[in-house]
């Protein structure tokens, strides 16, 4: 029921807002011939969202059949391929943190610098 009433205020609204932007724009406002094309617009999407929530409140929308389990998928080719990729990549990145950390660690005290 609210969902109609809310309608029924969109639809009173947009209709007197765009009567007096016809009558500013033939008046001689340039600016209100925007608006004249404005609350039509305003007004459908008003009358869309009002038929998508009375959809969806009478369960129109819900799904026809229940979602499937989530089951891992079977790794194909290309993902295993970027499987060992990434395995790659990640064997390569530990390398050189390992080697980086070496080359910035400071001389100790007793060695020549």
């Amino acid at each position: 029921m609210r969902l109609h009433l809310a309608l029924l205020v969109c639809v009173s609204l947009c209709a007197s807002a765009f009567a007096v932007e016809v009558m500013r724009a033939l008046g001689g406002n340039p600016l209100s011939w925007a608006y004249v094309f404005e609350w039509p617009i305003l007004l459908a999407y008003g009358v869309y969202l009002w038929q998508r929530l009375v959809r969806e409140e009478r369960g129109r929308d819900a799904p026809a059949e229940p979602l499937a389990p989530l089951v891992a998928p079977a790794l194909d080719e290309d993902e295993e391929a970027r499987e060992a990729w990434n395995a790659y990549l990640a064997r390569l990145h530990a390398e050189d943190a390992a080697a980086g950390r070496a080359a910035r660690r400071p001389p100790s005290a007793g060695s020549p610098a």
